[in-house]
């Protein structure tokens, strides 16, 4: 393996080829197990360079390395914390080109994803190192003469961080800056899809500053997944858990985390609707929904899987669909990757049940074959009742729902029934130049979050971010998310 990357003659260099292995991060330093796995990039299905595999006793180098840590990285400055967070952000703008080479190699993902997701980690990195000194106790006023008392925010300790491959800059680095912000350590655990992205910016990290133990990293193979997670969960020095990914996983990890009486924050899955009202600017809204469902093949939870449309503009709703369609997604480029193989499967055949009960293609072809089988183009189908999967499941790949809803006194209502008729609520959209009648709406949505005039997909630094229903609790993000990271403790004293 070599020691660094960089760029030559303006092109960017992996650290890793096919015969070299990703390293976990423990104690500060690189290292390289017996215990490895492939990892298999979704451009040419070749395996780009394997794992190190975390075994329990890694687990364990891990806990106590971050335990050691603690000590000394709770009491530093948060003006320490803060240049720390300042520079990794200006080396992530300045390894730009070694961060997209890794993301592209190991999940697919297109430039323009690429560089929405990396400016998303670098404003997180700066808004959070902003917002460090902002999170402060207080002295309360007591009821009881002759008593005073103060009100302290201490960081919980060791933390686990579990953070999916499909964003993984934003995703991954959200999972443990803010804990670590607030003076506690993180263990990182990152997904087998991406491990060398997540290689890269741990690294950075590291080169800005963090000290050895602060931040731990372990991967390992998806057969270890339930006895390395668990090794970590239930561990006593383990203090609260974020999880990012689907609501199947968190559910298991939240139950866990309930067993052992540990705090987590969640955030998992999502079926974002966009309701597309008789007068929005329908230009505006057939190009956002067609990004909101498809921008990194709708791999993105907040990705817009339900289309309702008001009828009296349907029809011209659609035609402008297709030609943005055309436009954004050209069938003259080579249709997008997934990450592999399953969720390609997942989706035809998502589709394929709909039309078999009488759905309909607006757009797209469910059986087109592609130049290999991660790969597959944007589908749009009407006509969705409720006996078909598609209803009901989070496709979480490039398909989307399109329905239709009568324009009379009660569209509003309908639409926001048809919204809400799902376990999931992360992030939604209304298309309309009424603010009145998009603002009443967003209050009858429930979402984490509405956008109104723009697509579902939408996450900046200086907002909070979480969900309601089964897509999680918690928020993470600006303050909201910083206050995840301490808990209150209460001090009297008699004057």
């Amino acid at each position: 393996m070599a020691a660094t990357n960089g760029a030559t003659n303006g092109k960017a260099h992996a650290a890793f080829d096919s015969s070299s292995t990703v390293p976990l991060f423990l104690d500060g330093k690189q290292v390289t197990t017996s215990s490895t796995f492939d990892v298999t990039s979704p451009l040419d299905n070749k395996t780009c360079w394997k794992c190190s595999s975390a075994t329990e006793e890694d687990v364990q180098k891990a806990i106590a390395s971050s335990e050691k840590a603690f000590k000394t990285w709770s009491k530093t400055k948060p003006s320490t914390r803060r240049d720390i967070f300042i520079k990794a952000a200006q080396l992530l703008k300045q390894k730009e080109e070694e961060c997209m080479l890794y993301s592209s190699t190991e999940t697919g993902a297109a430039e323009s994803m690429f560089r929405f997701e990396l400016n998303l980690a670098y404003e997180g990195c700066l808004t959070l190192g902003g917002l460090i000194q902002s999170v402060q106790g207080s002295v309360p006023t007591l009821g009881e003469e002759g008593s005073s008392a103060m009100m302290l925010r201490e960081p919980y300790g060791v933390c686990l961080g579990i953070a999916p491959w499909n964003a993984p800059h934003v995703l991954g680095m959200r999972s443990c800056l803010a804990p670590i912000a607030m003076g506690n350590t993180v263990i990182l655990k990152g997904p087998e899809a991406s491990p060398a992205t997540y290689w890269n910016f741990v690294n950075i990290l590291h080169e800005a500053g963090l000290p050895p133990g602060v931040l731990n990293t372990i991967y390992h193979r998806p057969e270890d997944a339930v006895q390395v997670t668990n090794a970590l969960i239930t561990s006593p020095a383990i203090k609260k858990v974020n999880f990012t990914g689907s609501t199947n996983v968190g559910a298991i990890i939240a139950s866990l985390c309930g067993k052992n009486l540990k705090p987590c924050l969640m955030e998992l899955g999502g079926k974002a609707p966009s309701i597309v009202c008789a007068d929005a600017d329908l230009d505006n809204a057939a190009l956002q929904c067609a990004l909101g469902a498809f921008l990194h093949a709708g791999q993105i939870c907040m990705a817009t899987e339900r289309i309702i449309v008001e009828s009296t503009v349907a029809e011209e709703f659609k035609k402008k669909l297709s030609g943005t369609m055309d436009q954004v997604f050209s069938k003259d480029q080579p249709a997008p990757v997934l990450v592999n193989a399953p969720p390609v499967k997942k989706n035809k055949e998502l589709l394929k049940d709909a039309l078999s009960k009488g759905a309909r293609a607006v757009y797209g072809d469910v059986d087109a074959e592609e130049s290999s089988n991660t790969r597959m183009r944007p589908v749009v189908i009407e006509n969705i009742n409720k006996e078909m999967a598609i209803y009901h499941t989070e496709s979480f790949g490039p398909t989307v729902s399109l329905y239709v809803i009568p324009s009379d006194e009660s569209f509003e209502e309908k639409a926001l029934e048809l919204a809400n008729d799902t376990d999931y609520g992360l992030a939604s959209a209304v298309f309309t130049e009424d603010l009145r009648k998009g603002l009443r709406l967003a209050k009858g949505i429930e979402t984490g979050a509405v956008h109104i005039n723009s697509m579902s997909v939408h996450d900046e630094a200086g907002l909070p971010h979480g969900g309601a229903k089964k897509s999680g609790f918690g928020r993470f993000n600006m303050q909201e998310g910083l206050n995840e990271w301490v808990r209150s403790k209460i001090v009297t004293w008699k004057d």
